[in-house]
């Protein structure tokens, strides 16, 4: 569903628009929604993006992050009243209303136009334009792919870019996952090409680490990294307390399911993170073995065939011993995977 002419339309004179996003968004989440956002402001747009949670340091260099509201009760009276003035809402990188947590209700309710923009699979039908493609590496490469088939190129500037790039290289693993096409490249050449500092990008994403969450790397490779060779499987569990005890902060945790991942020998990983409420899981995958039918059949679950995530309401011990007990039905699976 690509409806880019009907989206031009709607941002063709000056709305009021809000941007949103999913919980605990990473790059491309921030990356999409900022890039959108400055492109917006360009064309004359009043806009503010607001996200569900917060989010990671590693993000808030990027142009427009001094601007963003992170929901919580203290500003749940602004972001109401921001809702019911917004003329159009655009939702970036999350398929299903359960992504933004307390912002769920406000959207469905709001009268305000709204578009979403996403790569995920199986799109909930609450937005009255789309641009969705699965196919698509990044949420950040269809915002690309809009600006430029509305024909303005031209506004990207290198703040924009920046943010598109950093959307673009974290989904596609540095530019290393399947999902890395020829397209991906030649989006990536043309902001290269607008004079952004690749270099700097990576650094301030990647090597722009505390040293609790170093600590907490170095505890959890050491001590809860669980691989199963029989499965081609490894994991990891973290407790609430374990989490506390590091001092640990949102985005910490990401990624750390790829050290699992990236174990020889091992097909698929997960890691299953106690965060109170409910225990939240995210699973990688390589080849053709699909994380995404697995966590949707058994986890309430999503995303993409070699990244998905999904969540369960039993306690920690009772979620590992549910996916342990389901590596059987896979065995086979995993071990034809190359």
């Amino acid at each position: 569903m690509q409806d880019i002419e009907a989206i031009g339309a709607v941002i063709a004179e000056p709305q009021t628009v809000l941007i949103t996003t999913h919980q605990n968004p990473d790059a491309d989440a921030m990356g999409s929604s900022l890039g959108l956002a400055g492109y917006l402001r360009k064309k004359g747009h009043r806009v503010t993006v607001v996200t569900p949670t917060d989010y990671g340091q590693n993000l808030y260099w990027l142009s427009g992050n001094e601007e963003v509201i992170a929901f919580d009760e203290k500003v749940r009276v602004t972001v109401n009243q921001l809702f019911d003035e917004a003329d159009v809402i655009f939702c970036l990188d999350f398929s299903s209303l359960d992504r933004i947590r307390d912002l769920a209700p406000l959207v469905r309710q709001s009268r305000a136009r709204k578009v979403l923009i996403d790569h995920h699979l199986e799109p909930e039908s609450f937005a009255e334009l789309a641009l969705w493609d699965p196919t698509a590496a990044a949420t950040a490469e269809l915002v690309f792919r809009l600006i430029v088939a509305l024909g303005d190129k031209a506004l990207i500037d290198v703040p924009i870019a920046e943010c598109l790039y950093s959307g673009l290289m974290t989904d596609t693993g540095s530019f290393r996952h399947s999902n890395t096409t020829g397209d991906v490249h030649r989006m990536a050449a043309e902001l290269v090409d607008l004079k952004i500092d690749v270099s700097s990008i990576h650094r301030r994403i990647f090597d722009n680490v505390s040293i609790d969450k170093f600590r907490l790397l170095g505890y959890v490779l050491n001590e809860k990294l669980n691989v199963l060779p029989e499965y081609r499987f490894a994991y990891i569990t973290l407790t609430d307390a374990e989490l506390k005890q590091y001092r640990s902060k949102t985005g910490d945790t990401e990624g750390m399911v790829n050290y699992a991942l990236s174990v020889e020998g091992v097909v698929m990983a997960a890691i299953l993170i106690d965060r109170v409420d409910e225990i939240r899981i995210s699973f990688r995958s390589i080849g053709d073995f699909s994380v995404r039918e697995l966590s949707n059949k058994h986890f309430n679950g999503g995303g993409h065939r070699n990244a998905a995530g999904g969540r369960s309401k039993l306690s920690l011990a009772e979620t590992e011993q549910k996916l342990l007990a389901i590596l059987p039905e896979y065995k086979e699976l995993l071990f034809k995977t190359v």
